[in-house]
């Protein structure tokens, strides 16, 4: 049996192929961090207004975790 040689062409589609699914997993990730923030967020709004400030947070829950867990390490 005679083997494929593999061209450069050949190994940079399938390392763009590789680094496109690389994302998909992060994104799941945020996706279901942000509904869990967002029903977090609807439940505990005592008013309309809370409940809207609770879809914002959710967008922002990220920004929100890093900048919490970086002032309790003091960086």
């Amino acid at each position: 049996m005679a083997e494929k040689a593999t061209t450069t062409e050949e190994c940079k589609v399938n390392t763009k192929a590789q680094v496109n699914n690389a994302g998909a997993a992060g994104g799941a990730v945020y996706g279901l961090g942000f509904i869990g923030a967002l029903v977090y967020f609807i439940q505990h709004a005592t008013s309309f207004w809370n409940g809207v400030l609770g879809i914002l947070k959710a967008l922002v829950w990220p920004a929100l975790l890093v900048y919490q867990v970086l002032g309790l390490l003091k960086l």
